[in-house]
């Protein structure tokens, strides 16, 4: 399809992909292993629930919007989808896509640079930080206010007095091998506001050094250690965190999956994979530092005046953790993760176990009432300046169609999300290419099985896989292991495969 080209609507069936049957084959064996004892984890309420809901995803036979041409009365199905905040490639992209655009529309300042500060927290705080929303959203606003201090430093130093910058931050909680690892996505407005006389002026950043991202990342470490340090947080180390729940089930859950090493979240088998070792700070990669475990990257960058290059960087910080093309089943039973990226040790992809990979689903999972997107600075919904910067809506005819107008609200419909991000109409008919319409919104059983019987679609929602016995892995590592007769000195090299 070339660019520009409208492309044909297929709809998607999630009950064919790798990562739907890993979860509906595998789930009833993880509950089953937690209840036996055999794991001494606990998937917290919200993590199951979300688990469940996803094997519903995307079904018709959990209810349906019915679509119907106006010309020639050919009719389309569009499946409800379990509106999950964490895994979930379906709903984690409608919400990627969604946000992207408003953030573009409504929220930035029009042809104002953008650029991306990644922060990642050291390997012993993650367990701790997964679990405590409280801390991780101070930890982010410490962050966040580093980060817009450093843009108002420079701003003032080239002459702009009292300028203000502003920032949105997405919370991530995964790795690209789905390991736990809680970490922040900042977009900063690459310069600084200032008012001079009844106007805002923007002053850019202009070069950024690497040697003054080592300078925010040592601001920014030593203003949370401060902090840690008055709550009481940090133990007799100072890059350790006081973990007062260690032992409980799900910090029992956390902790492997951070570290992808042991069962239930691990192992999995790649190379490379090295402790982490504490260092004074650094300079690994140009605009890149790290200092006591914690990392930052700030070489990403978009222009103001590149439009795709904006929304493209917004809809990075809010992917998915996982997509469904990544993920394959292996002849051995194990589960193949492809990296999008490959590690600095030349890594492509990961293998694991089923279970290990369902208990890092879960824990990839946000906190309840947890805000995964923060707005600061001039663009928090509190500041005077952001109904003067925010972009002005365009004006509506009153003969534009009701499905294209603009809307005075942040929502965007399903239909607008696929064609500004995959260039799929889906309100366009296949067979005259007229245009189709909301005629029913199907919620009820009955109806459901007698409409899709009749057009011969699945009336049930597959059935789960029965529990395997004990030991419950298919990994055959984690089954010797589980046995008790595992021969010493033999390596998971020998039984296991190794990461492609």
């Amino acid at each position: 399809m070339s660019k520009g080209e409208i492309g044909v609507y297929r709809r998607h069936r999630p009950e064919s992909t790798a990562l739907y049957e890993v979860v509906r084959d595998n789930l009833e064996t993880l509950f089953g292993a937690i209840d036996d004892g055999a794991l001494a984890v606990r998937i917290p309420k919200h993590a199951r629930a979300e688990l469940l809901a996803y094997l519903e995803c995307g079904l018709l036979c959990r209810g349906f919007a019915r679509l119907k041409c106006r010309e020639c009365s050919e009719t389309r199905l569009v499946a409800f989808s379990c509106k999950g905040r964490g895994f979930c490639p379906s709903c984690m992209g409608r919400r990627m896509c969604a946000t992207a655009a408003n953030l573009i529309e409504r929220v930035l300042p029009p042809s104002t640079p953008l650029r991306q500060w990644v922060l990642t927290f050291p390997f012993p705080w993650r367990p701790r930080l997964a679990q405590d929303g409280e801390l991780l959203g101070r930890l982010t606003q410490i962050f966040v206010e580093t980060v817009q201090a450093f843009y108002v430093r420079r701003a003032a130093h080239e002459g702009a007095i009292g300028a203000k910058t502003g920032a949105v931050t997405a919370v991530q909680r995964a790795s690209s091998d789905m390991r736990l690892n809680p970490h922040l996505h900042t977009i900063a407005l690459d310069g600084a506001w200032s008012e001079q006389g009844n106007e805002l002026v923007f002053s850019g950043l202009g070069h950024l050094k690497t040697s003054e991202v080592g300078v925010v990342l040592e601001h920014a470490v030593r203003r949370i250690e401060r902090h840690l340090d008055r709550r009481g947080l940090l133990g007799t180390r100072e890059d350790d965190l006081d973990l007062s729940g260690e032992g409980d089930p799900e910090c029992n859950l956390a902790s492997s999956a951070c570290s992808g090493q042991s069962p239930p979240a691990g192992p999995q088998w790649s190379s490379g994979l090295r402790p982490l070792r504490l260092r004074a700070l650094a300079y690994d990669k140009p605009l890149c530092a790290s200092l006591d475990g914690f990392t930052l990257h700030a070489a990403t960058r978009a222009g103001g005046l590149d439009a795709e290059g904006r929304e493209a960087l917004l809809r990075y910080v809010l992917r998915p953790p996982i997509a469904q093309e990544r993920v394959e089943q292996r002849p051995d039973g194990l589960v193949r993760i492809t990296l999008k990226k490959a590690y600095a040790d030349g890594t492509v992809a990961v293998d694991m176990d089923p279970l290990s990979l369902l208990c890092r689903l879960a824990t990839s999972v946000p906190l309840p009432r947890f805000h995964t997107i923060h707005y600061a600075g001039v663009l928090a919904a509190a500041s005077p300046w952001r109904s003067r910067l925010k972009p002005s809506l365009p004006p509506t005819a009153e003969d534009v169609e009701p499905e294209k107008r603009v809307r005075k609200s942040g929502y965007r419909p399903w239909a607008e999300l696929l064609q500004r991000t995959f260039l799929l109409d889906v309100l366009s008919c296949p067979s005259c290419q007229g245009r189709m319409r909301l005629i029913a919104v199907v919620k009820n059983p009955a109806g459901i099985a007698r409409y899709l019987a009749a057009a011969g679609e699945l009336t049930e929602v597959p059935g789960r896989s029965p529990p395997r016995a004990p030991p419950y892995w298919k990994s055959q590592v984690l089954r010797r292991q589980a046995l008790g007769d595992l021969g010493q000195g033999r390596g998971h090299h020998d039984t296991d495969h190794e990461a492609a």
